[in-house]
């Protein structure tokens, strides 16, 4: 008898039943599209916010010391220690390894021009080909670290080209002032000799790099005899943006107790990788760029919350969507149900009826919903991050248990409905 009615009102009413579907199907599209994305754009945001730069500075610890002292400069160096290229490769053997998405050396000194005024020079990689001790081969450099620079004519250096270590890049500012043009020699004289270079390229940074001249690390070391030696690493990594345990442990990870000390440790905050890194790298002080981490978690939760707004949005209005059309089915049945209750059938039972109908509807409508969802997901990826958005299983649960809670909560109006229906008046009223 409960199916034979079920059916009959499916079939009967299947334009609003349809139409129910088609609003569930809506929200749960919505719902399951924001959800999905919102639980892969954390890594899809920090991948695009590594496009401007470094958010980690790896120091000599001495060096770092000293600067904080006497309020040094990053242009300035004293007489302290250095860290080592040799050891570079060891970033990517930390806990949080996959994280790092890039990183590059740095080592600079004056030289005098031909004309004798001096310049400032920066050695780094390029574009640098690095065997890990893991195994792995990767590239990384200055190329990937500063992808803002515009390159204004030549091009960028390539260290797999065997002329590299006689190549240069000038700032536009410094290269305006002294005439120089791609493919033009420049001799460099700094402490320990002078190499005759070749202009490669020309680069508008925006800012100081302007004035200043770039060449391979290999070049700077030769040019000031400190063969393996950087000066400073920048890193750019993955971050999970802090909360209240990362700000405790930024300050003194060893005043943690052993729990808190694991989850902090085996979480992606900048400062358990900073912590890491200075595990990893001999003498070493890992600070992050606070502007930069701070302004990722920033815009992470902000997006974040975006999404949970409009799915809170979408989902508030199919309750009300799902309300208006099951109170219009009731309405339109009111003398099948006057007559179910004339006969004796109970309030319970009858409401039981309806909600089993309006799930079955939502199951239909959610399922399609779902689907539809992440197909907008998979939208939303390719035309904002440029890369597919994974799917999540964990938002099929989420998804269901939502379009459940939605769907009671927009046919609460119908069930009071049939609660006050009266069959003397309903059954009256049809003559």
């Amino acid at each position: 008898m409960l199916f034979k009615m079920i059916r009959g009102v499916l079939f009967h009413q299947r334009g609003k039943m349809l139409l129910i579907a088609f609003t569930i199907a809506l929200g749960a599209s919505l719902a399951t599209g924001m959800l999905n994305v919102m639980l892969d754009v954390g890594d899809k945001v920090n991948q695009e916010l590594k496009t401007y730069g470094a958010n980690i500075v790896v120091k000599p610890k001495d060096s770092s010391l000293l600067s904080d002292i006497y309020d040094i400069g990053d242009g300035e160096q004293l007489n302290a220690s250095y860290l080592r290229e040799d050891e570079l490769g060891k970033l990517k053997t930390i806990f949080w390894a996959f994280n790092i998405v890039d990183f590059t050396p740095f080592l600079d000194t004056n030289v005098v021009l031909p004309d004798g005024s001096a310049a400032k020079m920066v050695g780094t990689w390029f574009n640098h080909h690095l065997a890990l001790p893991t195994g792995e081969e990767l590239d990384a450099g200055v190329v990937g670290m500063r992808s803002w620079w515009d390159v204004t004519s030549g091009r960028w250096l390539d260290e797999k080209d065997e002329n590299a270590l006689s190549e240069i890049m000038v700032g536009a500012a410094l290269a305006q002032q002294k005439g120089w043009q791609v493919g033009d020699t420049v001799k460099l004289t700094a402490s320990q000799g002078s190499e005759t270079v070749t202009v490669a390229g020309i680069f508008d940074a925006g800012g100081d790099e302007d004035s200043q001249i770039f060449g391979t690390l290999d070049l700077v070391q030769k040019l000031t005899d400190r063969e393996n030696k950087v000066a400073s690493i920048e890193v750019s990594a993955i971050t999970t943006p802090d909360n209240d345990l990362a700000r405790r442990a930024a300050k003194n990870p060893q005043a943690l107790s052993s729990r808190d000390y694991e989850t902090w440790y085996c979480t992606a905050y900048v400062s358990a990788i900073c912590y890491q890194i200075q595990e990893a790298i001999t003498n070493s002080l890992a600070a992050p760029v606070r502007q930069v981490a701070e302004s990722e978690g920033a815009i992470l939760d902000k997006t974040q919350l975006l999404m949970i707004l409009i799915t809170a949005l979408s989902l508030v209005g199919s309750a009300l969507g799902i309300s208006n059309l099951v109170t219009a089915s009731v309405m339109e049945r009111a003398q099948e149900i006057g007559l179910l209750k004339a006969i004796g059938a109970r309030d319970r039972s009858i409401t039981g009826v309806i909600i089993v109908e309006i799930l079955i509807t939502a199951l239909i409508g959610g399922i399609a919903g779902y689907f539809l969802g992440f197909g907008f997901a998979q939208l939303i990826g390719r035309s904002v991050f440029g890369s597919a958005i994974e799917m999540k299983l964990m938002v099929i649960p989420i998804v269901a248990a939502l379009i459940a809670l939605v769907t009671m909560a927009g046919s609460l109006p119908a069930i009071r409905t049939v609660l006050r229906l009266r069959p003397a008046e309903v059954l009256h009223g049809g003559h």
